[in-house]
């Protein structure tokens, strides 16, 4: 394990406001995201649609790192470049999805379980090799008031795979962003949202410390504590913050170097607005910025459709996104930035 460098490139990656573009989807997940445009799911359309997003000039200013997803990486663009390569030119962190998803947890209705350690040292080697600096792995925490969920075992056992998953990454020299998803679905409300992510959180950094993780050399991807979508009341911007930060503040210790907030089904300009919030009305110790999928990239998504012609307005609405999260993240946005 080379510290210095996992801290280097921890602190590139969210250096100035810099944000993470999500862009691992699984080809069955990009799927279902060129359906709602009509695009076919084949490998060229893949391409060219990765190849848009990371071809839009300046966007290097706003996003540190890309996570990609095994095809992803081994792509390259019209002229030959591989994406890594491209990404390492403009000062991007190449990055990889290396969980193999999550499944149903033996026994525990309900409950999810992320799968992929098997194999993974050597997997992260050969992505190492591929340009690779920094791994993803989420795992799935389901709320169910009636059910009583999570159970401690789901949230101790997630977080023992994600510490194991950690230190696979940092002895080959790999950043890992660990990511424990509280989701959004449900009738639950915020404060069990608060409750559940500070039970995740604290459950993480035990089994972190316990598997001897270097902290200074991880970036921590949570969820925002926010109601349930099918809650009647949902939570205010202000509140959304509050607790956000309260649990950051009372479960992540400072040695991280950057949260970065995946965006978990919120729309692209309330997530926005969200990071604002924190990063303008609360002092922290680590960079608080953005990995957004969704959030970064349905504009963009739906304003390419699959056609060639609409690449420039395609990157235009990406450039956006990508610029106003970096402002939300340096606390400098507001709501006409929209309107550019």
């Amino acid at each position: 394990m080379d510290k210095a460098q996992l801290k280097a490139t921890a602190e590139k990656i969210v250096a100035n406001g810099k944000g993470i573009l999500a862009a691992d989807e699984s080809t069955g997940t990009i799927g279902k995201r060129f359906a709602s445009i009509n695009v076919e799911n084949v490998e060229p359309n893949r391409q060219a649609y990765r190849q848009l997003l990371l071809t839009t000039a300046g966007a290097e200013e706003f996003i540190g790192g890309v996570i990609q997803y095994d095809e992803t990486i081994r792509q390259s663009t019209d002229d030959g470049k591989r994406f890594a390569d491209l990404m390492e030119e403009l000062g991007v962190v190449p990055g990889i999805k290396v969980d193999t998803g999550a499944k149903d947890l033996a026994d525990h209705a309900g409950e999810m379980i992320t799968e992929g350690l098997d194999g993974l040292r050597d997997r992260l080697a050969e992505y190492y090799e591929l340009g690779a600096r920094f791994a993803k792995w989420r795992a799935v925490i389901n709320i169910s008031e009636d059910n009583n969920l999570p159970s401690d075992y789901c949230l101790n056992a997630n977080a023992q795979a994600l510490a194991r998953y950690a230190a696979l990454c940092q002895e080959a020299n790999i950043v890992p962003i660990v990511e424990p998803e509280v989701i959004m679905d449900g009738a639950h409300s915020i404060e069990t949202c608060e409750s559940v992510t500070t039970r995740a959180l604290t459950a993480l950094f035990n089994e972190l410390q316990n598997a001897g993780v270097y902290l200074e050399g991880i970036l921590l991807k949570p969820n925002m504590v926010v109601s349930g979508t099918e809650n009647p009341r949902q939570a205010g911007i202000d509140e959304v913050a509050e607790r956000t930060v309260r649990v950051l503040k009372n479960c992540v210790p400072s040695s991280v170097p950057g949260i970065v907030f995946l965006s978990g089904g919120q729309s692209d300009v309330l997530a926005t607005q969200h990071l604002q919030a924190m990063n303008a009305n609360y002092e922290m110790p680590w960079a608080l910025s953005y990995s957004y999928g969704r959030a970064l990239q349905a504009p963009a998504l739906k304003a390419w459709g699959g056609e060639a012609a609409n690449i420039p307005a395609a990157q235009a609405a990406y450039l956006l996104r990508a610029r106003n999260n970096t402002a939300a993240a340096l606390g400098n946005y507001n709501d006409e930035m929209e309107a550019a």
